[in-house]
């Protein structure tokens, strides 16, 4: 029989359990309601690279065109929309945040796969700490500089291993990779995974990006080839 109880709260150390706040509500609710149970996914060796997909050694780099350039003390990242505390980070405080190291694999919808990247930033669940998202919040909006846009389930959002990175392979994340800061979601296709994030919108209802408006699939699951819209 599944156990129904409400997940138990840890102690401090003098024993007693920490005060009931709005934040430990919210994740026992959560956890009552099976949420943020998707994400990483063990998978065998065999399985490891989604069909269609090939390998890369190197790094390709896609983007709208353009590249923008943003000074780190004119960086910062707005988290808005349907949650208990907005915030609105500079640069410092973004780093200020726990740190979280994951080594996770890339890919792309244009076929190629590259295995074993090392990466430093926040994780998003969190950001979720942080921020505590409301009942009603369903979906993530995520703004890039370059006025790109793409959509998440609150789900994919929340993934095991999902990251707003700032360093890969111990290095800052370049330009042309997205820094000085990107989203990771990497069990998703990777235009999933903006760069030059400006602002994360939690939102009720689902809202189409600008690939997903252009053709693409709205989830982008690499393993079932959700690749374009017609496949929907």
């Amino acid at each position: 029989m599944a156990d129904t109880s409400e997940p138990h709260l840890p102690a401090d150390e003098s024993g007693d359990l920490p005060p009931d706040s709005k934040l430990t509500r919210t994740k026992r609710a959560w956890a009552r309601a099976g949420k943020f149970l998707t994400g990483r996914v063990a998978r065998p060796e065999e399985d490891r690279l989604p069909p269609g997909q090939h390998l890369v050694r190197d790094w390709p780099v896609l983007d709208l065109g353009m590249q923008p350039r943003i000074a780190l003390d004119r960086w910062r990242l707005d988290v808005t929309g349907e949650v208990e505390t907005p915030v609105s980070w500079d640069w410092a405080t973004f780093r200020a945040q726990k740190q979280t190291r994951e080594t996770t694999d890339i890919h792309c919808v244009t076929t190629w796969s590259r295995y074993d990247n090392h990466w430093e930033g926040l994780a998003t669940r969190d950001l979720l700490d942080v921020v505590m998202p409301r009942e009603t919040a369903r979906f993530v909006l995520l703004h890039s500089y370059d006025g790109y846009i793409t959509n998440l389930a609150l789900e994919d959002f929340a993934a095991e291993d999902a990251l707003i990175v700032h360093s890969w392979e111990d290095k800052p994340l370049t330009i042309e990779h997205g820094g000085p800061a990107r989203l990771v979601v990497p069990h998703l296709y990777f235009w999933k995974s903006a760069k030059w994030l400006k602002k994360i919108e939690f939102v009720v209802a689902d809202k189409r990006g600008f690939w997903e408006e252009n053709g693409y699939h709205n989830h982008a699951d690499p393993w079932k080839e959700e690749r374009y819209s017609d496949e929907e």
